[in-house]
Order: structure tokens, then C-alpha cells, then sequence
């Protein structure tokens, strides 16, 4: 690798279509400023993420713009990156595991893929066409995590802290399916809740937990929800990749309907046994713990806060070896042409 003091790329660019990807970008933008470089972002018009910029975020809208910045890297916690950006195009992707089928694709759309740990690695390694590197480098949202986060206090209670972070997918979502007992004991219990929803979560159901907000439980709208990790005592979700951040840190966590529950979570078929579920998390069993263990040490083992540096480091080392090593990427004319129509943009260079 490169060494941290050699600073061969200076123009970075962030695409953005979501709002959570400002918690993986936000310490790998602090990394880049370190080494002397620039950032700028991506954000399409009308993105709910526009909200979350800061005063000094340089923020591009139109492909003209990017093509003036020519950056020599881009980083994307999403799906895509238009083929049209000029710059190596890296995948740092906006969740871990979670069970969910489709986690593993190689879309022929970056050059350099920054897995997370062993488990990614390994399956990255083995649909690998050599079109792209593969580099175990770590999540770089997770720097944060093991420092304390200054917001972190305002969470924290003398009661146990249960933190619902449910998912989008309709077909995987808990929020309809808990949301009468989540409303009942968040009067009856002497457990303090707090509730963030997907960014993709429907109106509707932003509305039904919105009206839930009382001294018991706090409805919250953020695009940083590492203080609540560090908060709460235990989560609860369903096959949300929140759940695997949140274990990380060694505290239970609570599933309905798991899509692939596995043997460290407390997964539960029938949502009124939510209270019982919870009162058990509570308990922290020393078997579930040494369970989790296990698992996180092939999802993230890296704890030392250093995975932005390491993206640096192999984005750095592909630039100085350059691209012609790596095979041709499959045309995909289809997701090029989704691309332009989304951006308005049809030209072919």
C-alpha cells in the first residue's frame, strides 16, 4: 500500500442518492482532508439526502459540473456509479450483512470493490470476473462506533433503552405488523423507546410512528444514527443490515421474521410475544453473546477505527498501477441507458 503521506489523488467525488450515505462518507471525506484532498458531491435534484449537506459542502447537480471537477475517484455507497463519471469508481457499500438475498453482486459498474470483512470478501472473490479489485479494507462508517459520539448522551437513559430501526421492503418491514404493541408498551413499560425509520420507509408509516412520539418514546429523523447505536440497550428490527452494526457492539438484538436469523439474535414469529422478547434481550445471555462473537469476527473483525484510511490506501494503490490490468466491464446497456435517462444525459462520452 501506499504510504499515509503520499497523496497522489486530490479530487474525490461522493455520489449520493440516499441520505444514509453521509455516515459511511462523512469519515473517509475527514480521511481525504488529512491527506491534503478534496470533496465534492454528487446529489440528483430532488434527493431526499439534499437536506443533510452542511454550509461548506460543495454540492453538484448536473453532469457538466462533475465533468468540470473531473475527479480522479468516485465513491458511491449505492449501487451505481453512470458510467459517463470520469474517475475510478468505488463501491463502499451502505450496509452489512443482513440476510438478504442479492448482498453479493458484481454489477460490472465499479473498478474497486472495499469489502467489509472476511465473509464479503470471500464471496466477492468468488463471482470475481477480474473486470475489478477486491480489497478487505472495512467499513468506514464504522470508524465512529467505538468512540464516543458527543450526541450519545442525549440518548442515554436510567431506563433501558430499546432502539425499533425496522427496514423498507414491504415484504420484509415489521412496522405494521408491531406497531399496536410497540404502542402499548411504550406506555405501559418503564422502557424508553427510540424510533428511526428507513429513509425509503412510506409516508404512512412515518406518519403512524410520528404520532407515537411521548416522554416514553422519541421519533427521529437523522441521517446519523450512531448515537442511538451507542445508546440503546438492544435494538429490535427485522432484516434490517442495522441489526449487524448494532451487534457489533456486543448487545442483544431482537428480530421479527428474520429473512436468515441466525443463532446470536432472538427471532420471534408472532408479534404479540414483543414484550416477552424484549424482557429476555434485557437478560444479555452470556451463550448469545459468545454466539455474536463468532459471527462479527467474519463480518467486521476490524475495531480499530482505521477502514476509511485502508479505502484510501487501495483507492490510492489501484490509481498509481492504473486500470489497464483489469478486463473489459460487460456492456450493460441497460443500466447505462437508466443512468442517462435518470440524469438527463445522452451523450456517450
Amino acid at each position: 500500500m501506499i504510504p499515509l503521506n503520499i497523496m497522489s489523488i486530490s479530487r474525490y467525488l461522493f455520489f449520493v442518492n440516499l441520505s444514509y450515505a453521509f455516515d459511511v462518507l462523512r469519515p473517509i471525506e475527514l480521511a481525504i482532508q488529512k491527506r491534503g484532498g478534496t470533496v465534492q458531491w454528487f446529489i440528483p435534484k430532488g434527493s431526499e439526502a439534499e437536506k443533510y449537506l452542511l454550509p461548506n459542502d460543495t454540492h453538484l447537480t448536473e453532469v457538466s459540473e462533475v465533468k468540470e471537477y473531473n475527479p480522479e475517484a468516485i465513491l458511491a455507497p449505492g449501487n451505481f456509479i453512470p458510467d459517463f463519471f470520469p474517475g475510478i469508481k468505488v463501491q463502499v457499500f451502505h450496509g452489512l450483512d443482513s440476510g438478504k438475498k442479492n448482498r453479493i453482486v458484481n454489477r460490472g459498474l465499479f473498478d474497486l470493490y472495499c469489502t467489509l470483512g472476511p465473509q464479503a470478501t470471500a464471496g466477492f472473490n468468488l463471482i470475481s470476473d477480474n473486470s475489478c479489485e477486491i480489497v478487505e479494507t472495512g467499513w468506514s462508517k464504522l470508524d465512529r462506533l467505538f468512540t464516543n459520539h458527543p450526541k450519545t448522551k442525549d440518548f442515554k437513559h436510567e431506563k433501558p433503552v430499546v432502539f425499533y430501526a425496522p427496514t423498507f421492503s414491504p415484504k420484509l418491514t415489521s412496522t405494521k405488523a408491531l406497531f399496536q404493541y410497540i404502542e402499548e408498551l411504550s406506555k405501559t413499560k418503564e422502557w424508553q423507546w427510540l424510533v428511526k425509520l428507513h429513509p425509503k420507509a412510506t409516508p404512512e408509516d412515518v406518519a403512524m410512528y410520528r404520532n407515537l412520539d411521548s416522554d416514553k418514546l422519541s421519533f427521529i429523523e437523522t441521517n446519523d444514527i450512531i448515537p442511538l447505536l451507542q445508546a440503546a440497550d438492544i435494538i429490535l428490527s427485522d432484516t434490517s443490515s442495522v441489526i449487524t452494526e448494532f451487534a457489533l457492539q456486543g448487545k442483544p438484538v431482537v428480530t421479527l421474521n428474520n429473512y436468515n436469523p441466525k443463532d446470536w439474535m432472538i427471532d420471534f414469529q408472532e408479534p404479540d410475544r414483543l414484550e416477552s422478547k424484549i424482557e429476555l434481550a434485557l437478560q444479555n445471555d452470556a451463550n448469545l453473546k459468545t454466539k455474536m462473537k463468532a459471527y462479527i469476527d467474519l463480518i467486521h473483525p476490524a475495531k480499530d477505527g482505521r477502514s476509511s484510511e485502508r479505502v484510501l490506501d487501495a483507492i490510492e494503490d489501484l490509481h498509481s498501477r492504473g486500470l489497464g490490468h483489469l478486463k473489459p466491464k460487460p456492456f450493460n446497456l441497460l443500466r447505462r441507458l437508466k443512468a442517462r435517462k435518470k440524469l438527463k444525459y445522452y451523450r456517450w462520452s
